[in-house]
């Protein structure tokens, strides 16, 4: 028995995928769809006329024309923690600047400091209407990275943290690990030691924690992440760790780029990373040897928003025939945004790309570098029914229109939620 059958809708989602270059920009639109869904998948698409009759269905659900895509898929978040960054925020409008407030003692560690002061179940409810937030705009599939314990117990603890709401919310989540976000306190001026210490004991122990989890179950991967960039993990520091958890057998990603290019995305493309995460400051020369690689470029417009920083040169990676995906990297301190729509009305805005490119950047793309494409991330049959309906026939609203919420419903995993 059909569960739920979606009638009379504007279908406009990408197929396959990963996309690179001007396929980034395809979409499939069919008029007067209707999506028939069977255990919270994707059974047929076709006419309303013709799956009408063919589905007879428990629930159905009338378009009446709107737009109805693909649920958003952020591939890059920190969206488990504790406490707030609020005042960092008005310290940048009196001048300050990130990495200014950093090297005072502010930054990541005063929320690495409220992390692990925190409970797992103060974690999980705090996170949890996060979480919700970003269901209502849209997103069905959430990347969320630990890096805000430093040490075993915290990491494990925000890893824990992922797994309960991945049990508890109708959202997709993927955890990462990213245990060298920063140098914690105690390892103050000694970087080296610390890596090596993440290494010897965050590694491993992340390791085993996967291979008994909800994730490994599902086949949904860990990976290991860590941030390049000055006065945070150097280029040799970075590979070394990169490589440590690649032997491990472990996806690696890198955020590089975000300030200054030291070297860290060539060291992640030598290491075949599944994404390279900001590249604001990218140099010209890398971005066309990316855009040669099989590894996808993600950027962050809201984190250069909220920063008043320069954004990443989308446009070029992807005329240069790269991958590219989007993401709001929400965060307490440098993009307090659950909103993916959003990030793609600024990604067209300042980083030059189409609409369909964005919608593509954060979807069909997004789900490639969880590991995700061949179950999320477009309309297709057999993947899971994760679709998100508009309140407007033109779905470039999404990106057209920015302070609302164009979302009318959500299906996750076939249900209405």
């Amino acid at each position: 028995m059909t569960a739920l059958v979606i009638e009379r809708a504007r279908l406009v989602t990408g197929t396959g995928g990963p996309l690179r270059g001007a396929a980034l920009g395809a979409l499939r639109v069919i008029e007067d769809a209707a999506v028939a869904v069977a255990a919270g998948r994707i059974r047929e698409i076709g006419s309303t006329r013709e799956l009408a009759a063919r589905h007879p269905a428990a629930e159905r659900l009338d378009a009446a024309g709107r737009a109805l895509l693909p649920g958003l898929v952020d591939c890059h978040t920190h969206v488990v923690y504790a406490g707030s960054r609020i005042g960092e925020f008005e310290r940048r409008l009196a001048g300050e600047s990130y990495q200014q407030i950093a090297a005072s003692g502010g930054g990541i560690l005063v929320t690495v400091a409220a992390t692990r002061a925190a409970g797992l179940d103060r974690l999980v409810d705090e996170s949890t209407p996060r979480l919700r937030q970003m269901l209502r705009l849209g997103t069905t599939a959430v990347e969320i990275k630990s890096g805000y314990g430093l040490d075993l117990e915290t990491e494990l603890r925000m890893l824990a943290a992922i797994e309960r709401l991945d049990a508890a919310l109708p959202l997709d989540l993927v955890p990462t690990l990213l245990a060298a976000h920063v140098v914690p306190p105690e390892y103050a001026g000694r970087a080296g030691d610390y890596v090596d210490h993440v290494i010897d004991k965050l590694l491993p122990a992340a390791r085993q924690w996967h291979a008994r989890s909800r994730f490994a179950a599902r086949g949904v991967p860990l990976a290991c992440d860590v941030f390049c960039e000055r006065g945070t993990f150097d280029v040799a520091q970075s590979r070394r760790l990169l490589a440590a958890a690649r032997a491990l057998g472990l996806p690696v990603r890198a955020h590089v780029d975000q300030f200054e290019a030291l070297g860290g995305l060539d060291a992640a493309l030598d290491l075949a990373a599944v994404s390279v995460d900001h590249l604001e400051a990218s140099t010209p020369e890398s971005l066309q040897r990316l855009a040669r690689s099989s590894t996808v470029g993600v950027v962050m417009p809201a984190a250069s928003f909220h920063l008043g920083q320069r954004y990443a040169n989308a446009r070029a990676l992807v005329d240069a025939g790269g991958l590219l995906a989007l993401c709001t990297d929400c965060n307490p301190g440098s993009a307090p945004c659950p909103s993916l729509p959003l990030a793609m009305a600024i990604a067209c805005r300042y980083q030059k790309l189409r609409p369909a490119e964005a919608l593509n950047a954060a979807t069909v793309n997004a789900a490639h570098v969880l590991g995700l494409g061949a179950e999320v991330g477009s309309v297709e049959v057999g993947k899971q029914a994760d679709l998100l309906l508009l309140d407007c026939r033109d779905w470039r609203e999404l990106a057209y229109s920015f302070g609302g919420n164009p979302v009318a419903a959500v299906v996750k995993n076939g249900r209405l939620v």
